[in-house]
């Protein structure tokens, strides 16, 4: 079994701590190009900005398996100058408004340290505080000798922390997939051809991962990202029906989603090695949210695809917290079944 050590805890801080949010992910991009080059038989780097990453295995005919995990995080990017150091600015991706007001937050590729204002309450009306504030009515302050530009891409500036058990970052989504397929390539099974895309924009219409399948025209697919976990206190005591994973389980494994049906032959043969090399696993409910999967499933004439991911709370906000322990089952999951799969598992039943 792989583990999850000094080294790879240094390399996670490192590409959670960077900035690459949708359309501008080249810091990532050489922290991958970096780790991956002395493992690789092919690099390439796409017209969008993926990293494409190819290890033959030991046969011509080996199965070829796309594994896929994106570079890009959610963020802001700067849409006009006010003057005086403010910046107004637009969310890139999926975020929660009441989230942003007094964060600290990196801008530009000087990481111009900046922090998001808007009226403070003691100037706000009753009518105001009955309402969430909009981005319209926010700014984001560097001072005023701060400088950026419009384009300017800005994330939190929250910095990655070891807890204990946990991790707490911004971007685990999806830096903790990023960071598995490269332990993935330097422990590469040799009985298939492994295809890795660090994809880019996924985050704002799995555009990536689209491109990625097209060049590589796998057998099959498995994206590896990070879901929301619903484990917190439920003081309305509600039944939990949606996004059911939980912190400390294991990987979850997707059956549907709102961009994907999961092949039920992948479903199965993952959660069958799980329990053959005794690996914590749980089920991801079926329902919202999506993955790479489901633009890799509808490439060319189709890809059987399945999705992996880590868990974690506080999705798309200023800090996430994951367990270490489902990041190294989760790697090691992937690895047993990279090594155990054939192509018999593709033949319908």
């Amino acid at each position: 079994m792989l583990s999850i050590g000094a080294p790879q805890i240094k390399l996670l801080e490192k590409l959670c701590n960077a900035m690459s949010v949708s359309g501008d992910e080249g810091e990532v991009r050489r922290i991958v190009l970096e780790e991956v080059k002395p493992y690789a038989d092919e690099v390439k780097v796409d017209a969008l900005g993926s990293v494409l990453v190819r290890k033959k295995g030991n046969s011509k005919k080996a199965l070829r398996v796309l594994v896929d995990a994106h570079m890009d995080e959610v963020g802001f990017m700067i849409v006009n100058d006010d003057g005086e150091g403010f910046y107004q600015f637009e969310i890139v991706g999926g975020m929660d408004e009441r989230h942003l007001v007094g964060k600290q937050v990196i801008v530009g590729k000087e990481h111009a340290i900046g922090v998001i204002g808007a009226k403070p309450i003691h100037l706000t009306t009753p009518e105001e505080r009955q309402h969430s504030i909009s981005t319209d009515a926010m700014r984001i302050d560097l001072g005023p000798e701060g400088k950026a530009k419009v384009g300017d891409r800005a994330t939190f500036a929250t910095k990655f922390k070891r807890v204990g058990p946990s991790i707490m970052s911004k971007s685990i989504d999806d830096r903790i997939g990023v960071a598995i397929l490269i332990e993935l390539l330097k422990n590469a099974p040799k009985n298939i051809e492994l295809c890795l895309s660090f994809s880019v924009q996924e985050e704002i219409g799995l555009r990536g991962a689209k491109v990625a399948a097209h060049y590589f025209e796998p057998d099959l697919a498995i994206a590896v990202d990070s879901t929301p976990a619903r484990d917190l206190p439920d003081y309305e005591g509600r039944e939990n029906f949606t996004y059911n994973t939980k912190l400390g389980l294991g990987p979850a494994i997707y059956v549907a989603n709102s961009s994907t049906i999961d092949d039920p032959r992948l479903v199965k043969f993952l959660a069958e090695t799980a329990v053959k090399e005794k690996i914590p696993y749980q089920f991801r409910q079926p329902g919202g949210g999506g993955t790479n999967a489901g633009a890799i499933q509808q490439s060319r004439a189709g890809v059987p695809v399945v999705s992996v991911s880590v868990p974690h709370r506080y999705t798309h906000s200023p800090i996430s917290v994951s367990r270490v322990d489902d990041w190294k089952n989760t790697l090691n999951l992937l690895h047993t079944a990279l090594k155990r799969i054939t192509r018999d598992i593709l033949v319908n039943k």
